[in-house]
């Protein structure tokens, strides 16, 4: 049995409003429950939850039957007999709701884009993959006529002549280019987007390019690497290119309704995967726009909560004085409240390009048509990695190609020669191509990795045939290699770039099976247990937030996802089929479909229950004057 010692219990119970109340009062000299009764104003009421089985992922006891929790935290597990006894004399409700079900640790969204789904989502989702979305499936596209036919009906659907129309999903690589040319097929008065499945890319039809204001004039005033990422003539943005247009059509295809709209799916969504925490790496630097992601995601009726890591590419290129740079990251915190808040002391930086248009930088070239992409500069990536390091930040750091890899090895190597720092946790994100000798560099670095194992599911298939070759292609996300190396490891779906499903990156970790049914990679398979690990205290780990989040241990914050299953017992390929119930999130009960939690007020922190109207009337009046 596992229990949280009374002393810190009652520390922990009696954190916010409570502990106002008892101002003045000494908790900490307090040794039983009783010598604390007289000087309480009310004694906290414990649920003790029991469950077919609950898989803590703690090292000294693996699995419990039961768990008691006060307020936000876990006060202890074990037998039902054993939490009992633990919990004594403490009043408290016996919950068998769970009786028939599975308990894991509430999942992590390690490394995911709200304000990027919440565009998608609201958008004609035309890809490569089903997404089954709250208000129903979007089938996967077939071929480019497919796109093009449905893409026509969408058109044709809509009443306001002028009204844009945003498609997200086309991937060339699946179906072929797509160039202004082919949307002109579909409209020459309406302005279409078409936004790559790597979100990426951008293709905009002639009228959408009238009205972006995006002539070959502009594109001539542009830097040398902008220029290099854009085609006038196809209508084409992509990497810095598309960096470049984003003042011209943030507003045609940020429209706040829709984006409303769009991050409500996402919350749904996301619940209904059994999310209880999670990241936006890089997160816009836009204030209208947080704001209205605050709108949505700080209100306390929120599922989960949410942290935002500051984009470190754009505050380096926006300061010229390194202090500078930190003091506006660090000022970022002011942004955020109720649910939402700034990752403490991390940053998120970019190497090469996307996985999914194949523009990431590789030791050796491409087979086919495929130019390898840089995100900044070598000179700009040097520097933000040093100003970072230097100021004690954990850097998450965007990596697909080995090349890509190398380059964040070598600044990592560089600056740890030049200022050493001890578990300094330095993120490889989403590690899509790597050869073995960079795993072994990974571990004596002390690095750790974010993969993305959709990749493989998705894109083994196809870059076996183009772009990679099957050796490369089938060896995609080495976890198998960074298990046997001993790095920590962690799983992230980069929603929108896969289902934001922590049970379906279970399954294509685990599996490693492609699109076609076939396995790609044995070798680089990982168990359930380690897979279940990756989304959720390894994931932790990745944020620093191990001793809050990521097992079932007492102390700390009572997050469970509920499941129908347990993955650790289930047929391997039936993980992704697994039903979620629900989540507890800081000990409130939340069922998939049910309203009632909505009406539950937690203690968000920093803001009050106005939170959000308050946002949200500042974004609407704001959003399209500043996006």
């Amino acid at each position: 049995m596992s229990t949280c010692s009374k002393r810190h219990f009652l520390k922990m119970a009696f954190s916010g409003s409570t502990a106002m109340a008892l101002a003045g009062q000494s908790l900490a000299q307090a040794t039983s429950l009783s010598e604390v009764g007289g000087a309480m104003l009310a004694r906290p009421v414990v649920t003790i939850y029991t469950a077919a089985e609950i898989v803590t992922m703690a090292d000294d006891q693996p699995t419990a039957q039961a768990v008691a929790v006060a307020g936000d935290r876990i006060l202890a597990t074990g037998t039902l007999a054993e939490v009992q006894a633990a919990v004594g004399d403490q009043p408290h409700d016996l919950d068998d709701r769970f009786q028939d079900h599975v308990i894991v640790p509430g999942f992590i969204a390690q490394h995911d884009h709200p304000i990027l789904a919440g565009l998608t989502m609201s958008s004609q989702i035309l890809s490569i993959e089903d997404w089954d979305l709250p208000h129903g499936k979007a089938r996967a596209v077939k071929d480019k006529d497919d796109f093009m036919t449905r893409l026509a009906a969408a058109e044709a659907a809509m009443d306001d002549a002028q009204e844009p129309l945003l498609t997200w999903g086309y991937h060339a690589a699946f179906y072929g280019p797509l160039t202004r040319a082919d949307l002109d097929k579909i409209s020459t008065k309406r302005p279409i987007f078409a936004w790559a499945r790597s979100c990426h890319e951008f293709v905009l039809n002639s009228a959408a390019m009238t009205k972006a204001g995006i002539t070959q004039e502009l594109i001539e005033g542009w830097s040398a690497s902008e220029m290099a990422q854009s085609s006038f003539e196809d209508g084409h943005f992509w990497e810095q290119g598309l960096f470049a247009i984003l003042p011209n059509i943030a507003p045609m295809v940020a429209d706040p309704d829709k984006f409303r709209t769009g991050l409500l799916t996402m919350r749904d969504y996301m619940h209904a995967k059994g999310v209880t925490f999670g990241n936006e790496p890089g997160g816009i630097l836009a204030k209208p726009v947080q704001d209205a992601v605050n709108a949505v995601m700080s209100a306390p009726s929120m599922p989960f909560r949410w942290t935002f890591m500051p984009d470190g590419k754009s505050l380096i290129a926006a300061h010229e004085d390194d202090a500078a740079v930190i003091i506006e990251t660090k000022a970022l915190v002011d942004w955020y409240g109720g649910m939402t808040s700034m990752s403490k002391g991390s940053v998120k930086l970019f190497s090469d390009g996307a996985i999914y248009s194949l523009a990431i930088q590789l030791r050796d070239p491409a087979i086919g048509d495929y130019h390898g992409e840089w995100m900044m500069d070598k000179s700009a990536f040097g520097r933000a990695f040093r100003v970072y390091w230097d100021a004690g930040y954990q850097l998450h750091v965007h990596a697909n190609g080995d090349a890509g890899l190398d380059r964040v090895l070598d600044a990592l190597e560089e600056n740890l020669n030049r200022s050493p720092r001890e578990d300094h946790r330095t993120v490889i994100v989403h590690f899509a191509v790597s050869g073995a000798d960079q795993v072994a560099r990974i571990r004596e670095l002390g690095a750790i990795v974010s993969a993305n194992p959709y990749y493989v599911s998705a894109l083994a298939d196809r870059y076996s045939e183009t772009g990679l070759g099957p050796e490369r292609a089938d060896q995609m996300v080495r976890l198998g290699d960074l298990d046997a190396n001993g790095v920590s490891w962690s799983l992230h779906s980069d929603m929108p770039m896969a289902p934001g499903d922590p049970l379906f990156l279970m399954w294509c970790a685990v599996n490693r099976v492609t699109s076609s049914g076939r396995v790609a990679g044995a070798n680089q398979k990982v168990s359930a247990q380690e897979a279940l690990r990756g989304v959720t205290l390894n994931a932790a780990y990745s944020h620093r937030l191990e001793h809050e989040r990521g097992s079932i241990e007492p102390g700390k914050l009572a997050n469970f996802t509920i499941l129908k299953a347990n993955p650790l017992t289930v047929d391997p390929m039936a993980i992704k089929d697994i039903a979620v119930w629900g989540t507890v999130m800081e000990g409130r009960v939340q069922q998939i479909g049910d309203p009632s939690f909505d009406e539950t007020k937690l203690d968000t922190g920093a803001q009050d229950v106005d939170f959000a109207q308050r946002a949200l009337n500042h974004a609407l009046a704001a959003v399209h004057a500043h996006i």
